[in-house]
C-alpha cells in the first residue's frame, strides 16, 4: 500500500520579520507534525543537522515530543548521519522512541551530504566511506539480533552483547537513504533494507535505473524485494501562482546559501521554473502537486512518497497551510489518480 510522508530539516523560519530562535522553530516542528497526524499523513521525518540554518540536531528528542502528542503517524529521521554517530547508542535511542510511540519509530540512515558532524564529534572525513560501511554493518546486526556478536574496523568487537531496550514488536524499520550512488543501492539490497531515494533535482524518471539496479541486486543476494521511497522538496498552496510566488524567495535563499558553500552558481528563476515544471520540485495547487506525485509513483513503482515541505525561512503559518492541503487535498487526489 502506498504511503505518504512529510519531511523537514527544521529550517530556521521567519516570524514577525525576523528569523525565529531555534527553540521556537523546534516547537513549531512539533506543531506541524501534530497537524500531519490529524489529517492522515502516514509518516513524519525530521532531519539531523549541526549548523545555524537548521534547528534540529537531535531528531530523536523532537520525535519523542511528537510521539506524546500524536496517536497514529509513524515517526523517523530524514536522514540520520550514521557515520558520525555510535550505532549502539543510536539503536538504543530509536528503540526507546519505538517504546514511547507504541511501535511507530523508523530510521533512515545515510552518509550525509553535510559534513559538519564529523569535526564536531571528532571523526576524520578521510574515513567517510569506511565509517559508514562499518557502522551500517553493526546497525544491521543490531536490528536483527537481541544478542550481538560482531567485529569491524572502527571500534572494538562485541561478543554475546545484549543491547537494551529491546524492540517490542519486531525489528526497527530501517531505510537506507541514497542520493545517487549505485554502491549505496547495492548496499541496501545486501542488507535487505528498504531504499529511500533523495531526488532533489532533475527529472525523477532518471532514477529508474536505480530501481532496476535494486531489483537486480536483490535477485543477486537472494533476498525479497524491499519498499522503495522518494524524498523530494515541494510546497502546496491554493493556486499554482500563489505556491510559486510564496516559495520562490525562500527556496532561492536556501539554495544559494548551500550552493555558495559547494561552488554552485546562484539559482535563477528559470531554473526554479524548470524544476517546478519538469524536475523534482513539487510546487503548486493540490491538483498540480497530486498529478506530479502520481506520475513519479508510477514511473518508479514507489511504496512511499515523502515531501520535504520546509524551505529556508518560509514562515511556519505558510508551512501549516501547505501541510493541511497536502493531507486533505493532495493525498486523496493521488490515490484517485492511481486507482483510475
Amino acid at each position: 500500500m502506498l504511503e505518504f510522508g512529510l519531511d523537514t530539516f527544521g529550517d530556521v523560519t521567519m516570524g514577525a520579520g525576523v528569523l525565529l530562535p531555534h527553540a521556537q522553530v523546534i516547537r513549531n516542528v512539533v506543531a506541524e507534525a501534530v497537524l500531519a497526524d490529524q489529517i492522515g499523513v502516514d509518516f513524519f521525518g525530521v532531519g539531523e543537522h549541526h549548523r545555524a540554518d537548521f534547528a534540529v540536531s537531535a531528531p530523536e528528542i523532537v520525535l519523542a515530543a511528537i510521539a506524546g502528542q500524536t496517536s497514529r503517524i509513524h515517526l523517523g529521521t530524514a536522514v540520520t548521519v550514521l557515520s558520525s554517530d555510535d550505532p549502539i547508542r543510536l539503536f538504543q535511542r530509536f528503540s526507546t522512541l519505538d517504546a514511547v510511540s507504541s511501535g511507530r519509530a523508523e530510521i533512515i540512515l545515510g552518509r550525509g551530504s553535510f559534513t559538519e558532524s564529523f569535526p564536531l564529534f571528532g571523526f576524520d572525513l578521510s574515513q567517510y566511506e569506511v565509517l559508514f560501511d562499518d557502522k551500517l554493518d553493526l546497525f544491521a546486526t543490531l536490528i536483527r539480533r537481541e544478542v550481538v556478536t560482531w567485529h569491524g574496523r572502527t571500534r572494538p568487537p562485541l561478543t554475546d552483547q545484549p543491547v537494551f531496550p529491546q524492540m517490542e514488536h519486531g525489528p526497527l524499520k530501517t531505510w537506507i537513504g541514497v542520493g545517487g550512488s549505485q554502491e549505496s543501492v547495492v548496499r541496501a539490497a545486501k542488507y535487505n533494507l528498504p531504499l529511500m531515494l533523495a531526488i532533489i533535482g532533475g527529472d525523477p524518471r532518471r532514477f529508474a535505473p536505480y530501481v532496476d539496479l535494486s531489483q537486480r541486486a536483490h535477485a543477486h543476494f537472494g533476498s525479497e524485494l524491499q519498499p522503495i521511497g522518494v524524498h523530494s522538496p515541494g510546497y502546496v498552496a491554493d493556486t499554482d501562482a500563489q505556491a510559486r510566488e510564496e516559495l520562490w524567495p525562500s527556496y532561492k535563499q536556501m539554495r544559494d546559501r548551500i550552493g555558495k558553500e559547494r561552488g554552485w552558481p546562484p539559482m535563477g528563476h528559470a531554473e526554479f521554473t524548470q524544476e517546478a515544471d519538469h524536475g523534482s520540485l513539487y510546487v503548486g495547487s493540490p491538483e498540480t502537486v497530486a498529478r506530479k506525485i502520481a506520475a513519479t509513483v508510477k514511473a518508479l513503482g514507489l511504496s512511499r512518497f515523502q515531501l520535504k515541505y520546509s524551505a529556508g525561512p518560509l514562515p511556519h503559518e505558510k508551512l501549516m497551510r501547505s501541510i493541511e492541503l497536502y493531507g486533505t487535498k493532495v493525498l486523496p487526489m493521488v490515490r484517485a489518480i492511481l486507482a483510475g
